[in-house]
């Protein structure tokens, strides 16, 4: 993928028809600067409740459900990254916050510096949250490689592969429940939602834009996120004009759901001290 097309435009302009948004399923709790919530592949909104329950104290958190997803509509396949970020426009546009913050994890951490690029002042700050870029051929070849082999044998067949990546085995072993909540969300996405967005994370390469994305940003991963890795997000952090990095130690790729308290001491800082500065 390269820069997001003229298709989404600031100030908000209507989207052509091939970038039409619909209306996401969403939830709103707290008070205080906007605060939107972007999930990643075959997950939920949900995903974002502790986040919630930390934030709203101090921010309006708006968690939504990707279109394809949980409660939102489920408009034709493929979908691509202008369309989510079309998606995520018109729910703000909707409930009327003139600025706001935007988190995503993986995915939603594409959709996040995508959003700000097509609509900058709309955007406060927005938190990368184990998410890609600069990938090698190698990389790219190894993510490709996970979708063609759930289109030819099935998303059932790689579950256990996403499920050791996603999480650490102390974690898995400790919170079966979790873990079969998680495999229930990507088994009842339908499948060609699935793998459309999967193939949206796979081919985005936010290389060529990232260092237009002039607002405050927050980068970070897990040590041994095996997709969203360091180095991936060293580059991402160098690339942005304006970022801080964090790695957190020994996590994977689930760090919203395995370790929110860590996140928590990282983001919650950031967002206040955004807040906080003059406009």
């Amino acid at each position: 993928m390269t820069e997001p097309s003229s298709s989404t435009q600031p100030n908000d302009t209507v989207a052509p028809a091939d970038v039409a948004p619909v209306d996401v399923a969403y939830e709103v709790a707290g008070s205080g600067p906007a605060l939107y919530m972007v999930h990643g592949i075959g997950s939920r909104k949900t995903t974002w409740n502790r986040m919630v329950e930390a934030l709203s104290d101090s921010f309006t958190c708006v968690a939504y459900d990707l279109r394809g997803h949980g409660q939102s509509p489920v408009p034709a396949v493929p979908y691509s990254l202008d369309q989510l970020v079309a998606d995520l426009e018109a729910l703000r546009s909707m409930l009327g916050h003139e600025q706001i913050h935007v988190i995503g994890h993986s995915l939603g951490g594409m959709i996040g510096p995508a959003y700000a690029l097509a609509y900058p002042e709309r955007t406060l700050s927005v938190g990368l949250l184990s998410t890609a870029a600069g990938r090698t051929a190698d990389d790219s070849a190894r993510v490709k490689g996970v979708v063609a082999r759930m289109r030819d044998e099935g998303i059932e067949s790689v579950l256990n592969t996403l499920v050791g990546r996603w999480y650490t085995e102390p974690f898995a072993a400790a919170n079966p429940a979790i873990i079969e909540n998680r495999i229930e969300q990507v088994l009842t996405t339908p499948p060609d939602v699935f793998l459309s967005v999967f193939d949206v994370y796979a081919e985005t390469e936010m290389a060529p834009w990232l260092s237009q994305v002039d607002v405050p940003c927050l980068v970070l991963t897990g040590e041994n996120d095996p997709g969203c890795n360091p180095r991936l997000n060293t580059f991402i952090d160098q690339e942005l004009p304006n970022s801080e990095l964090v790695i957190l130690p020994e996590l994977r790729h689930s760090i919203v759901v395995e370790a929110p308290d860590e996140v928590l001491a990282h983001l919650r800082p950031f967002l206040e001290r955004v807040s906080a500065a003059p406009a």
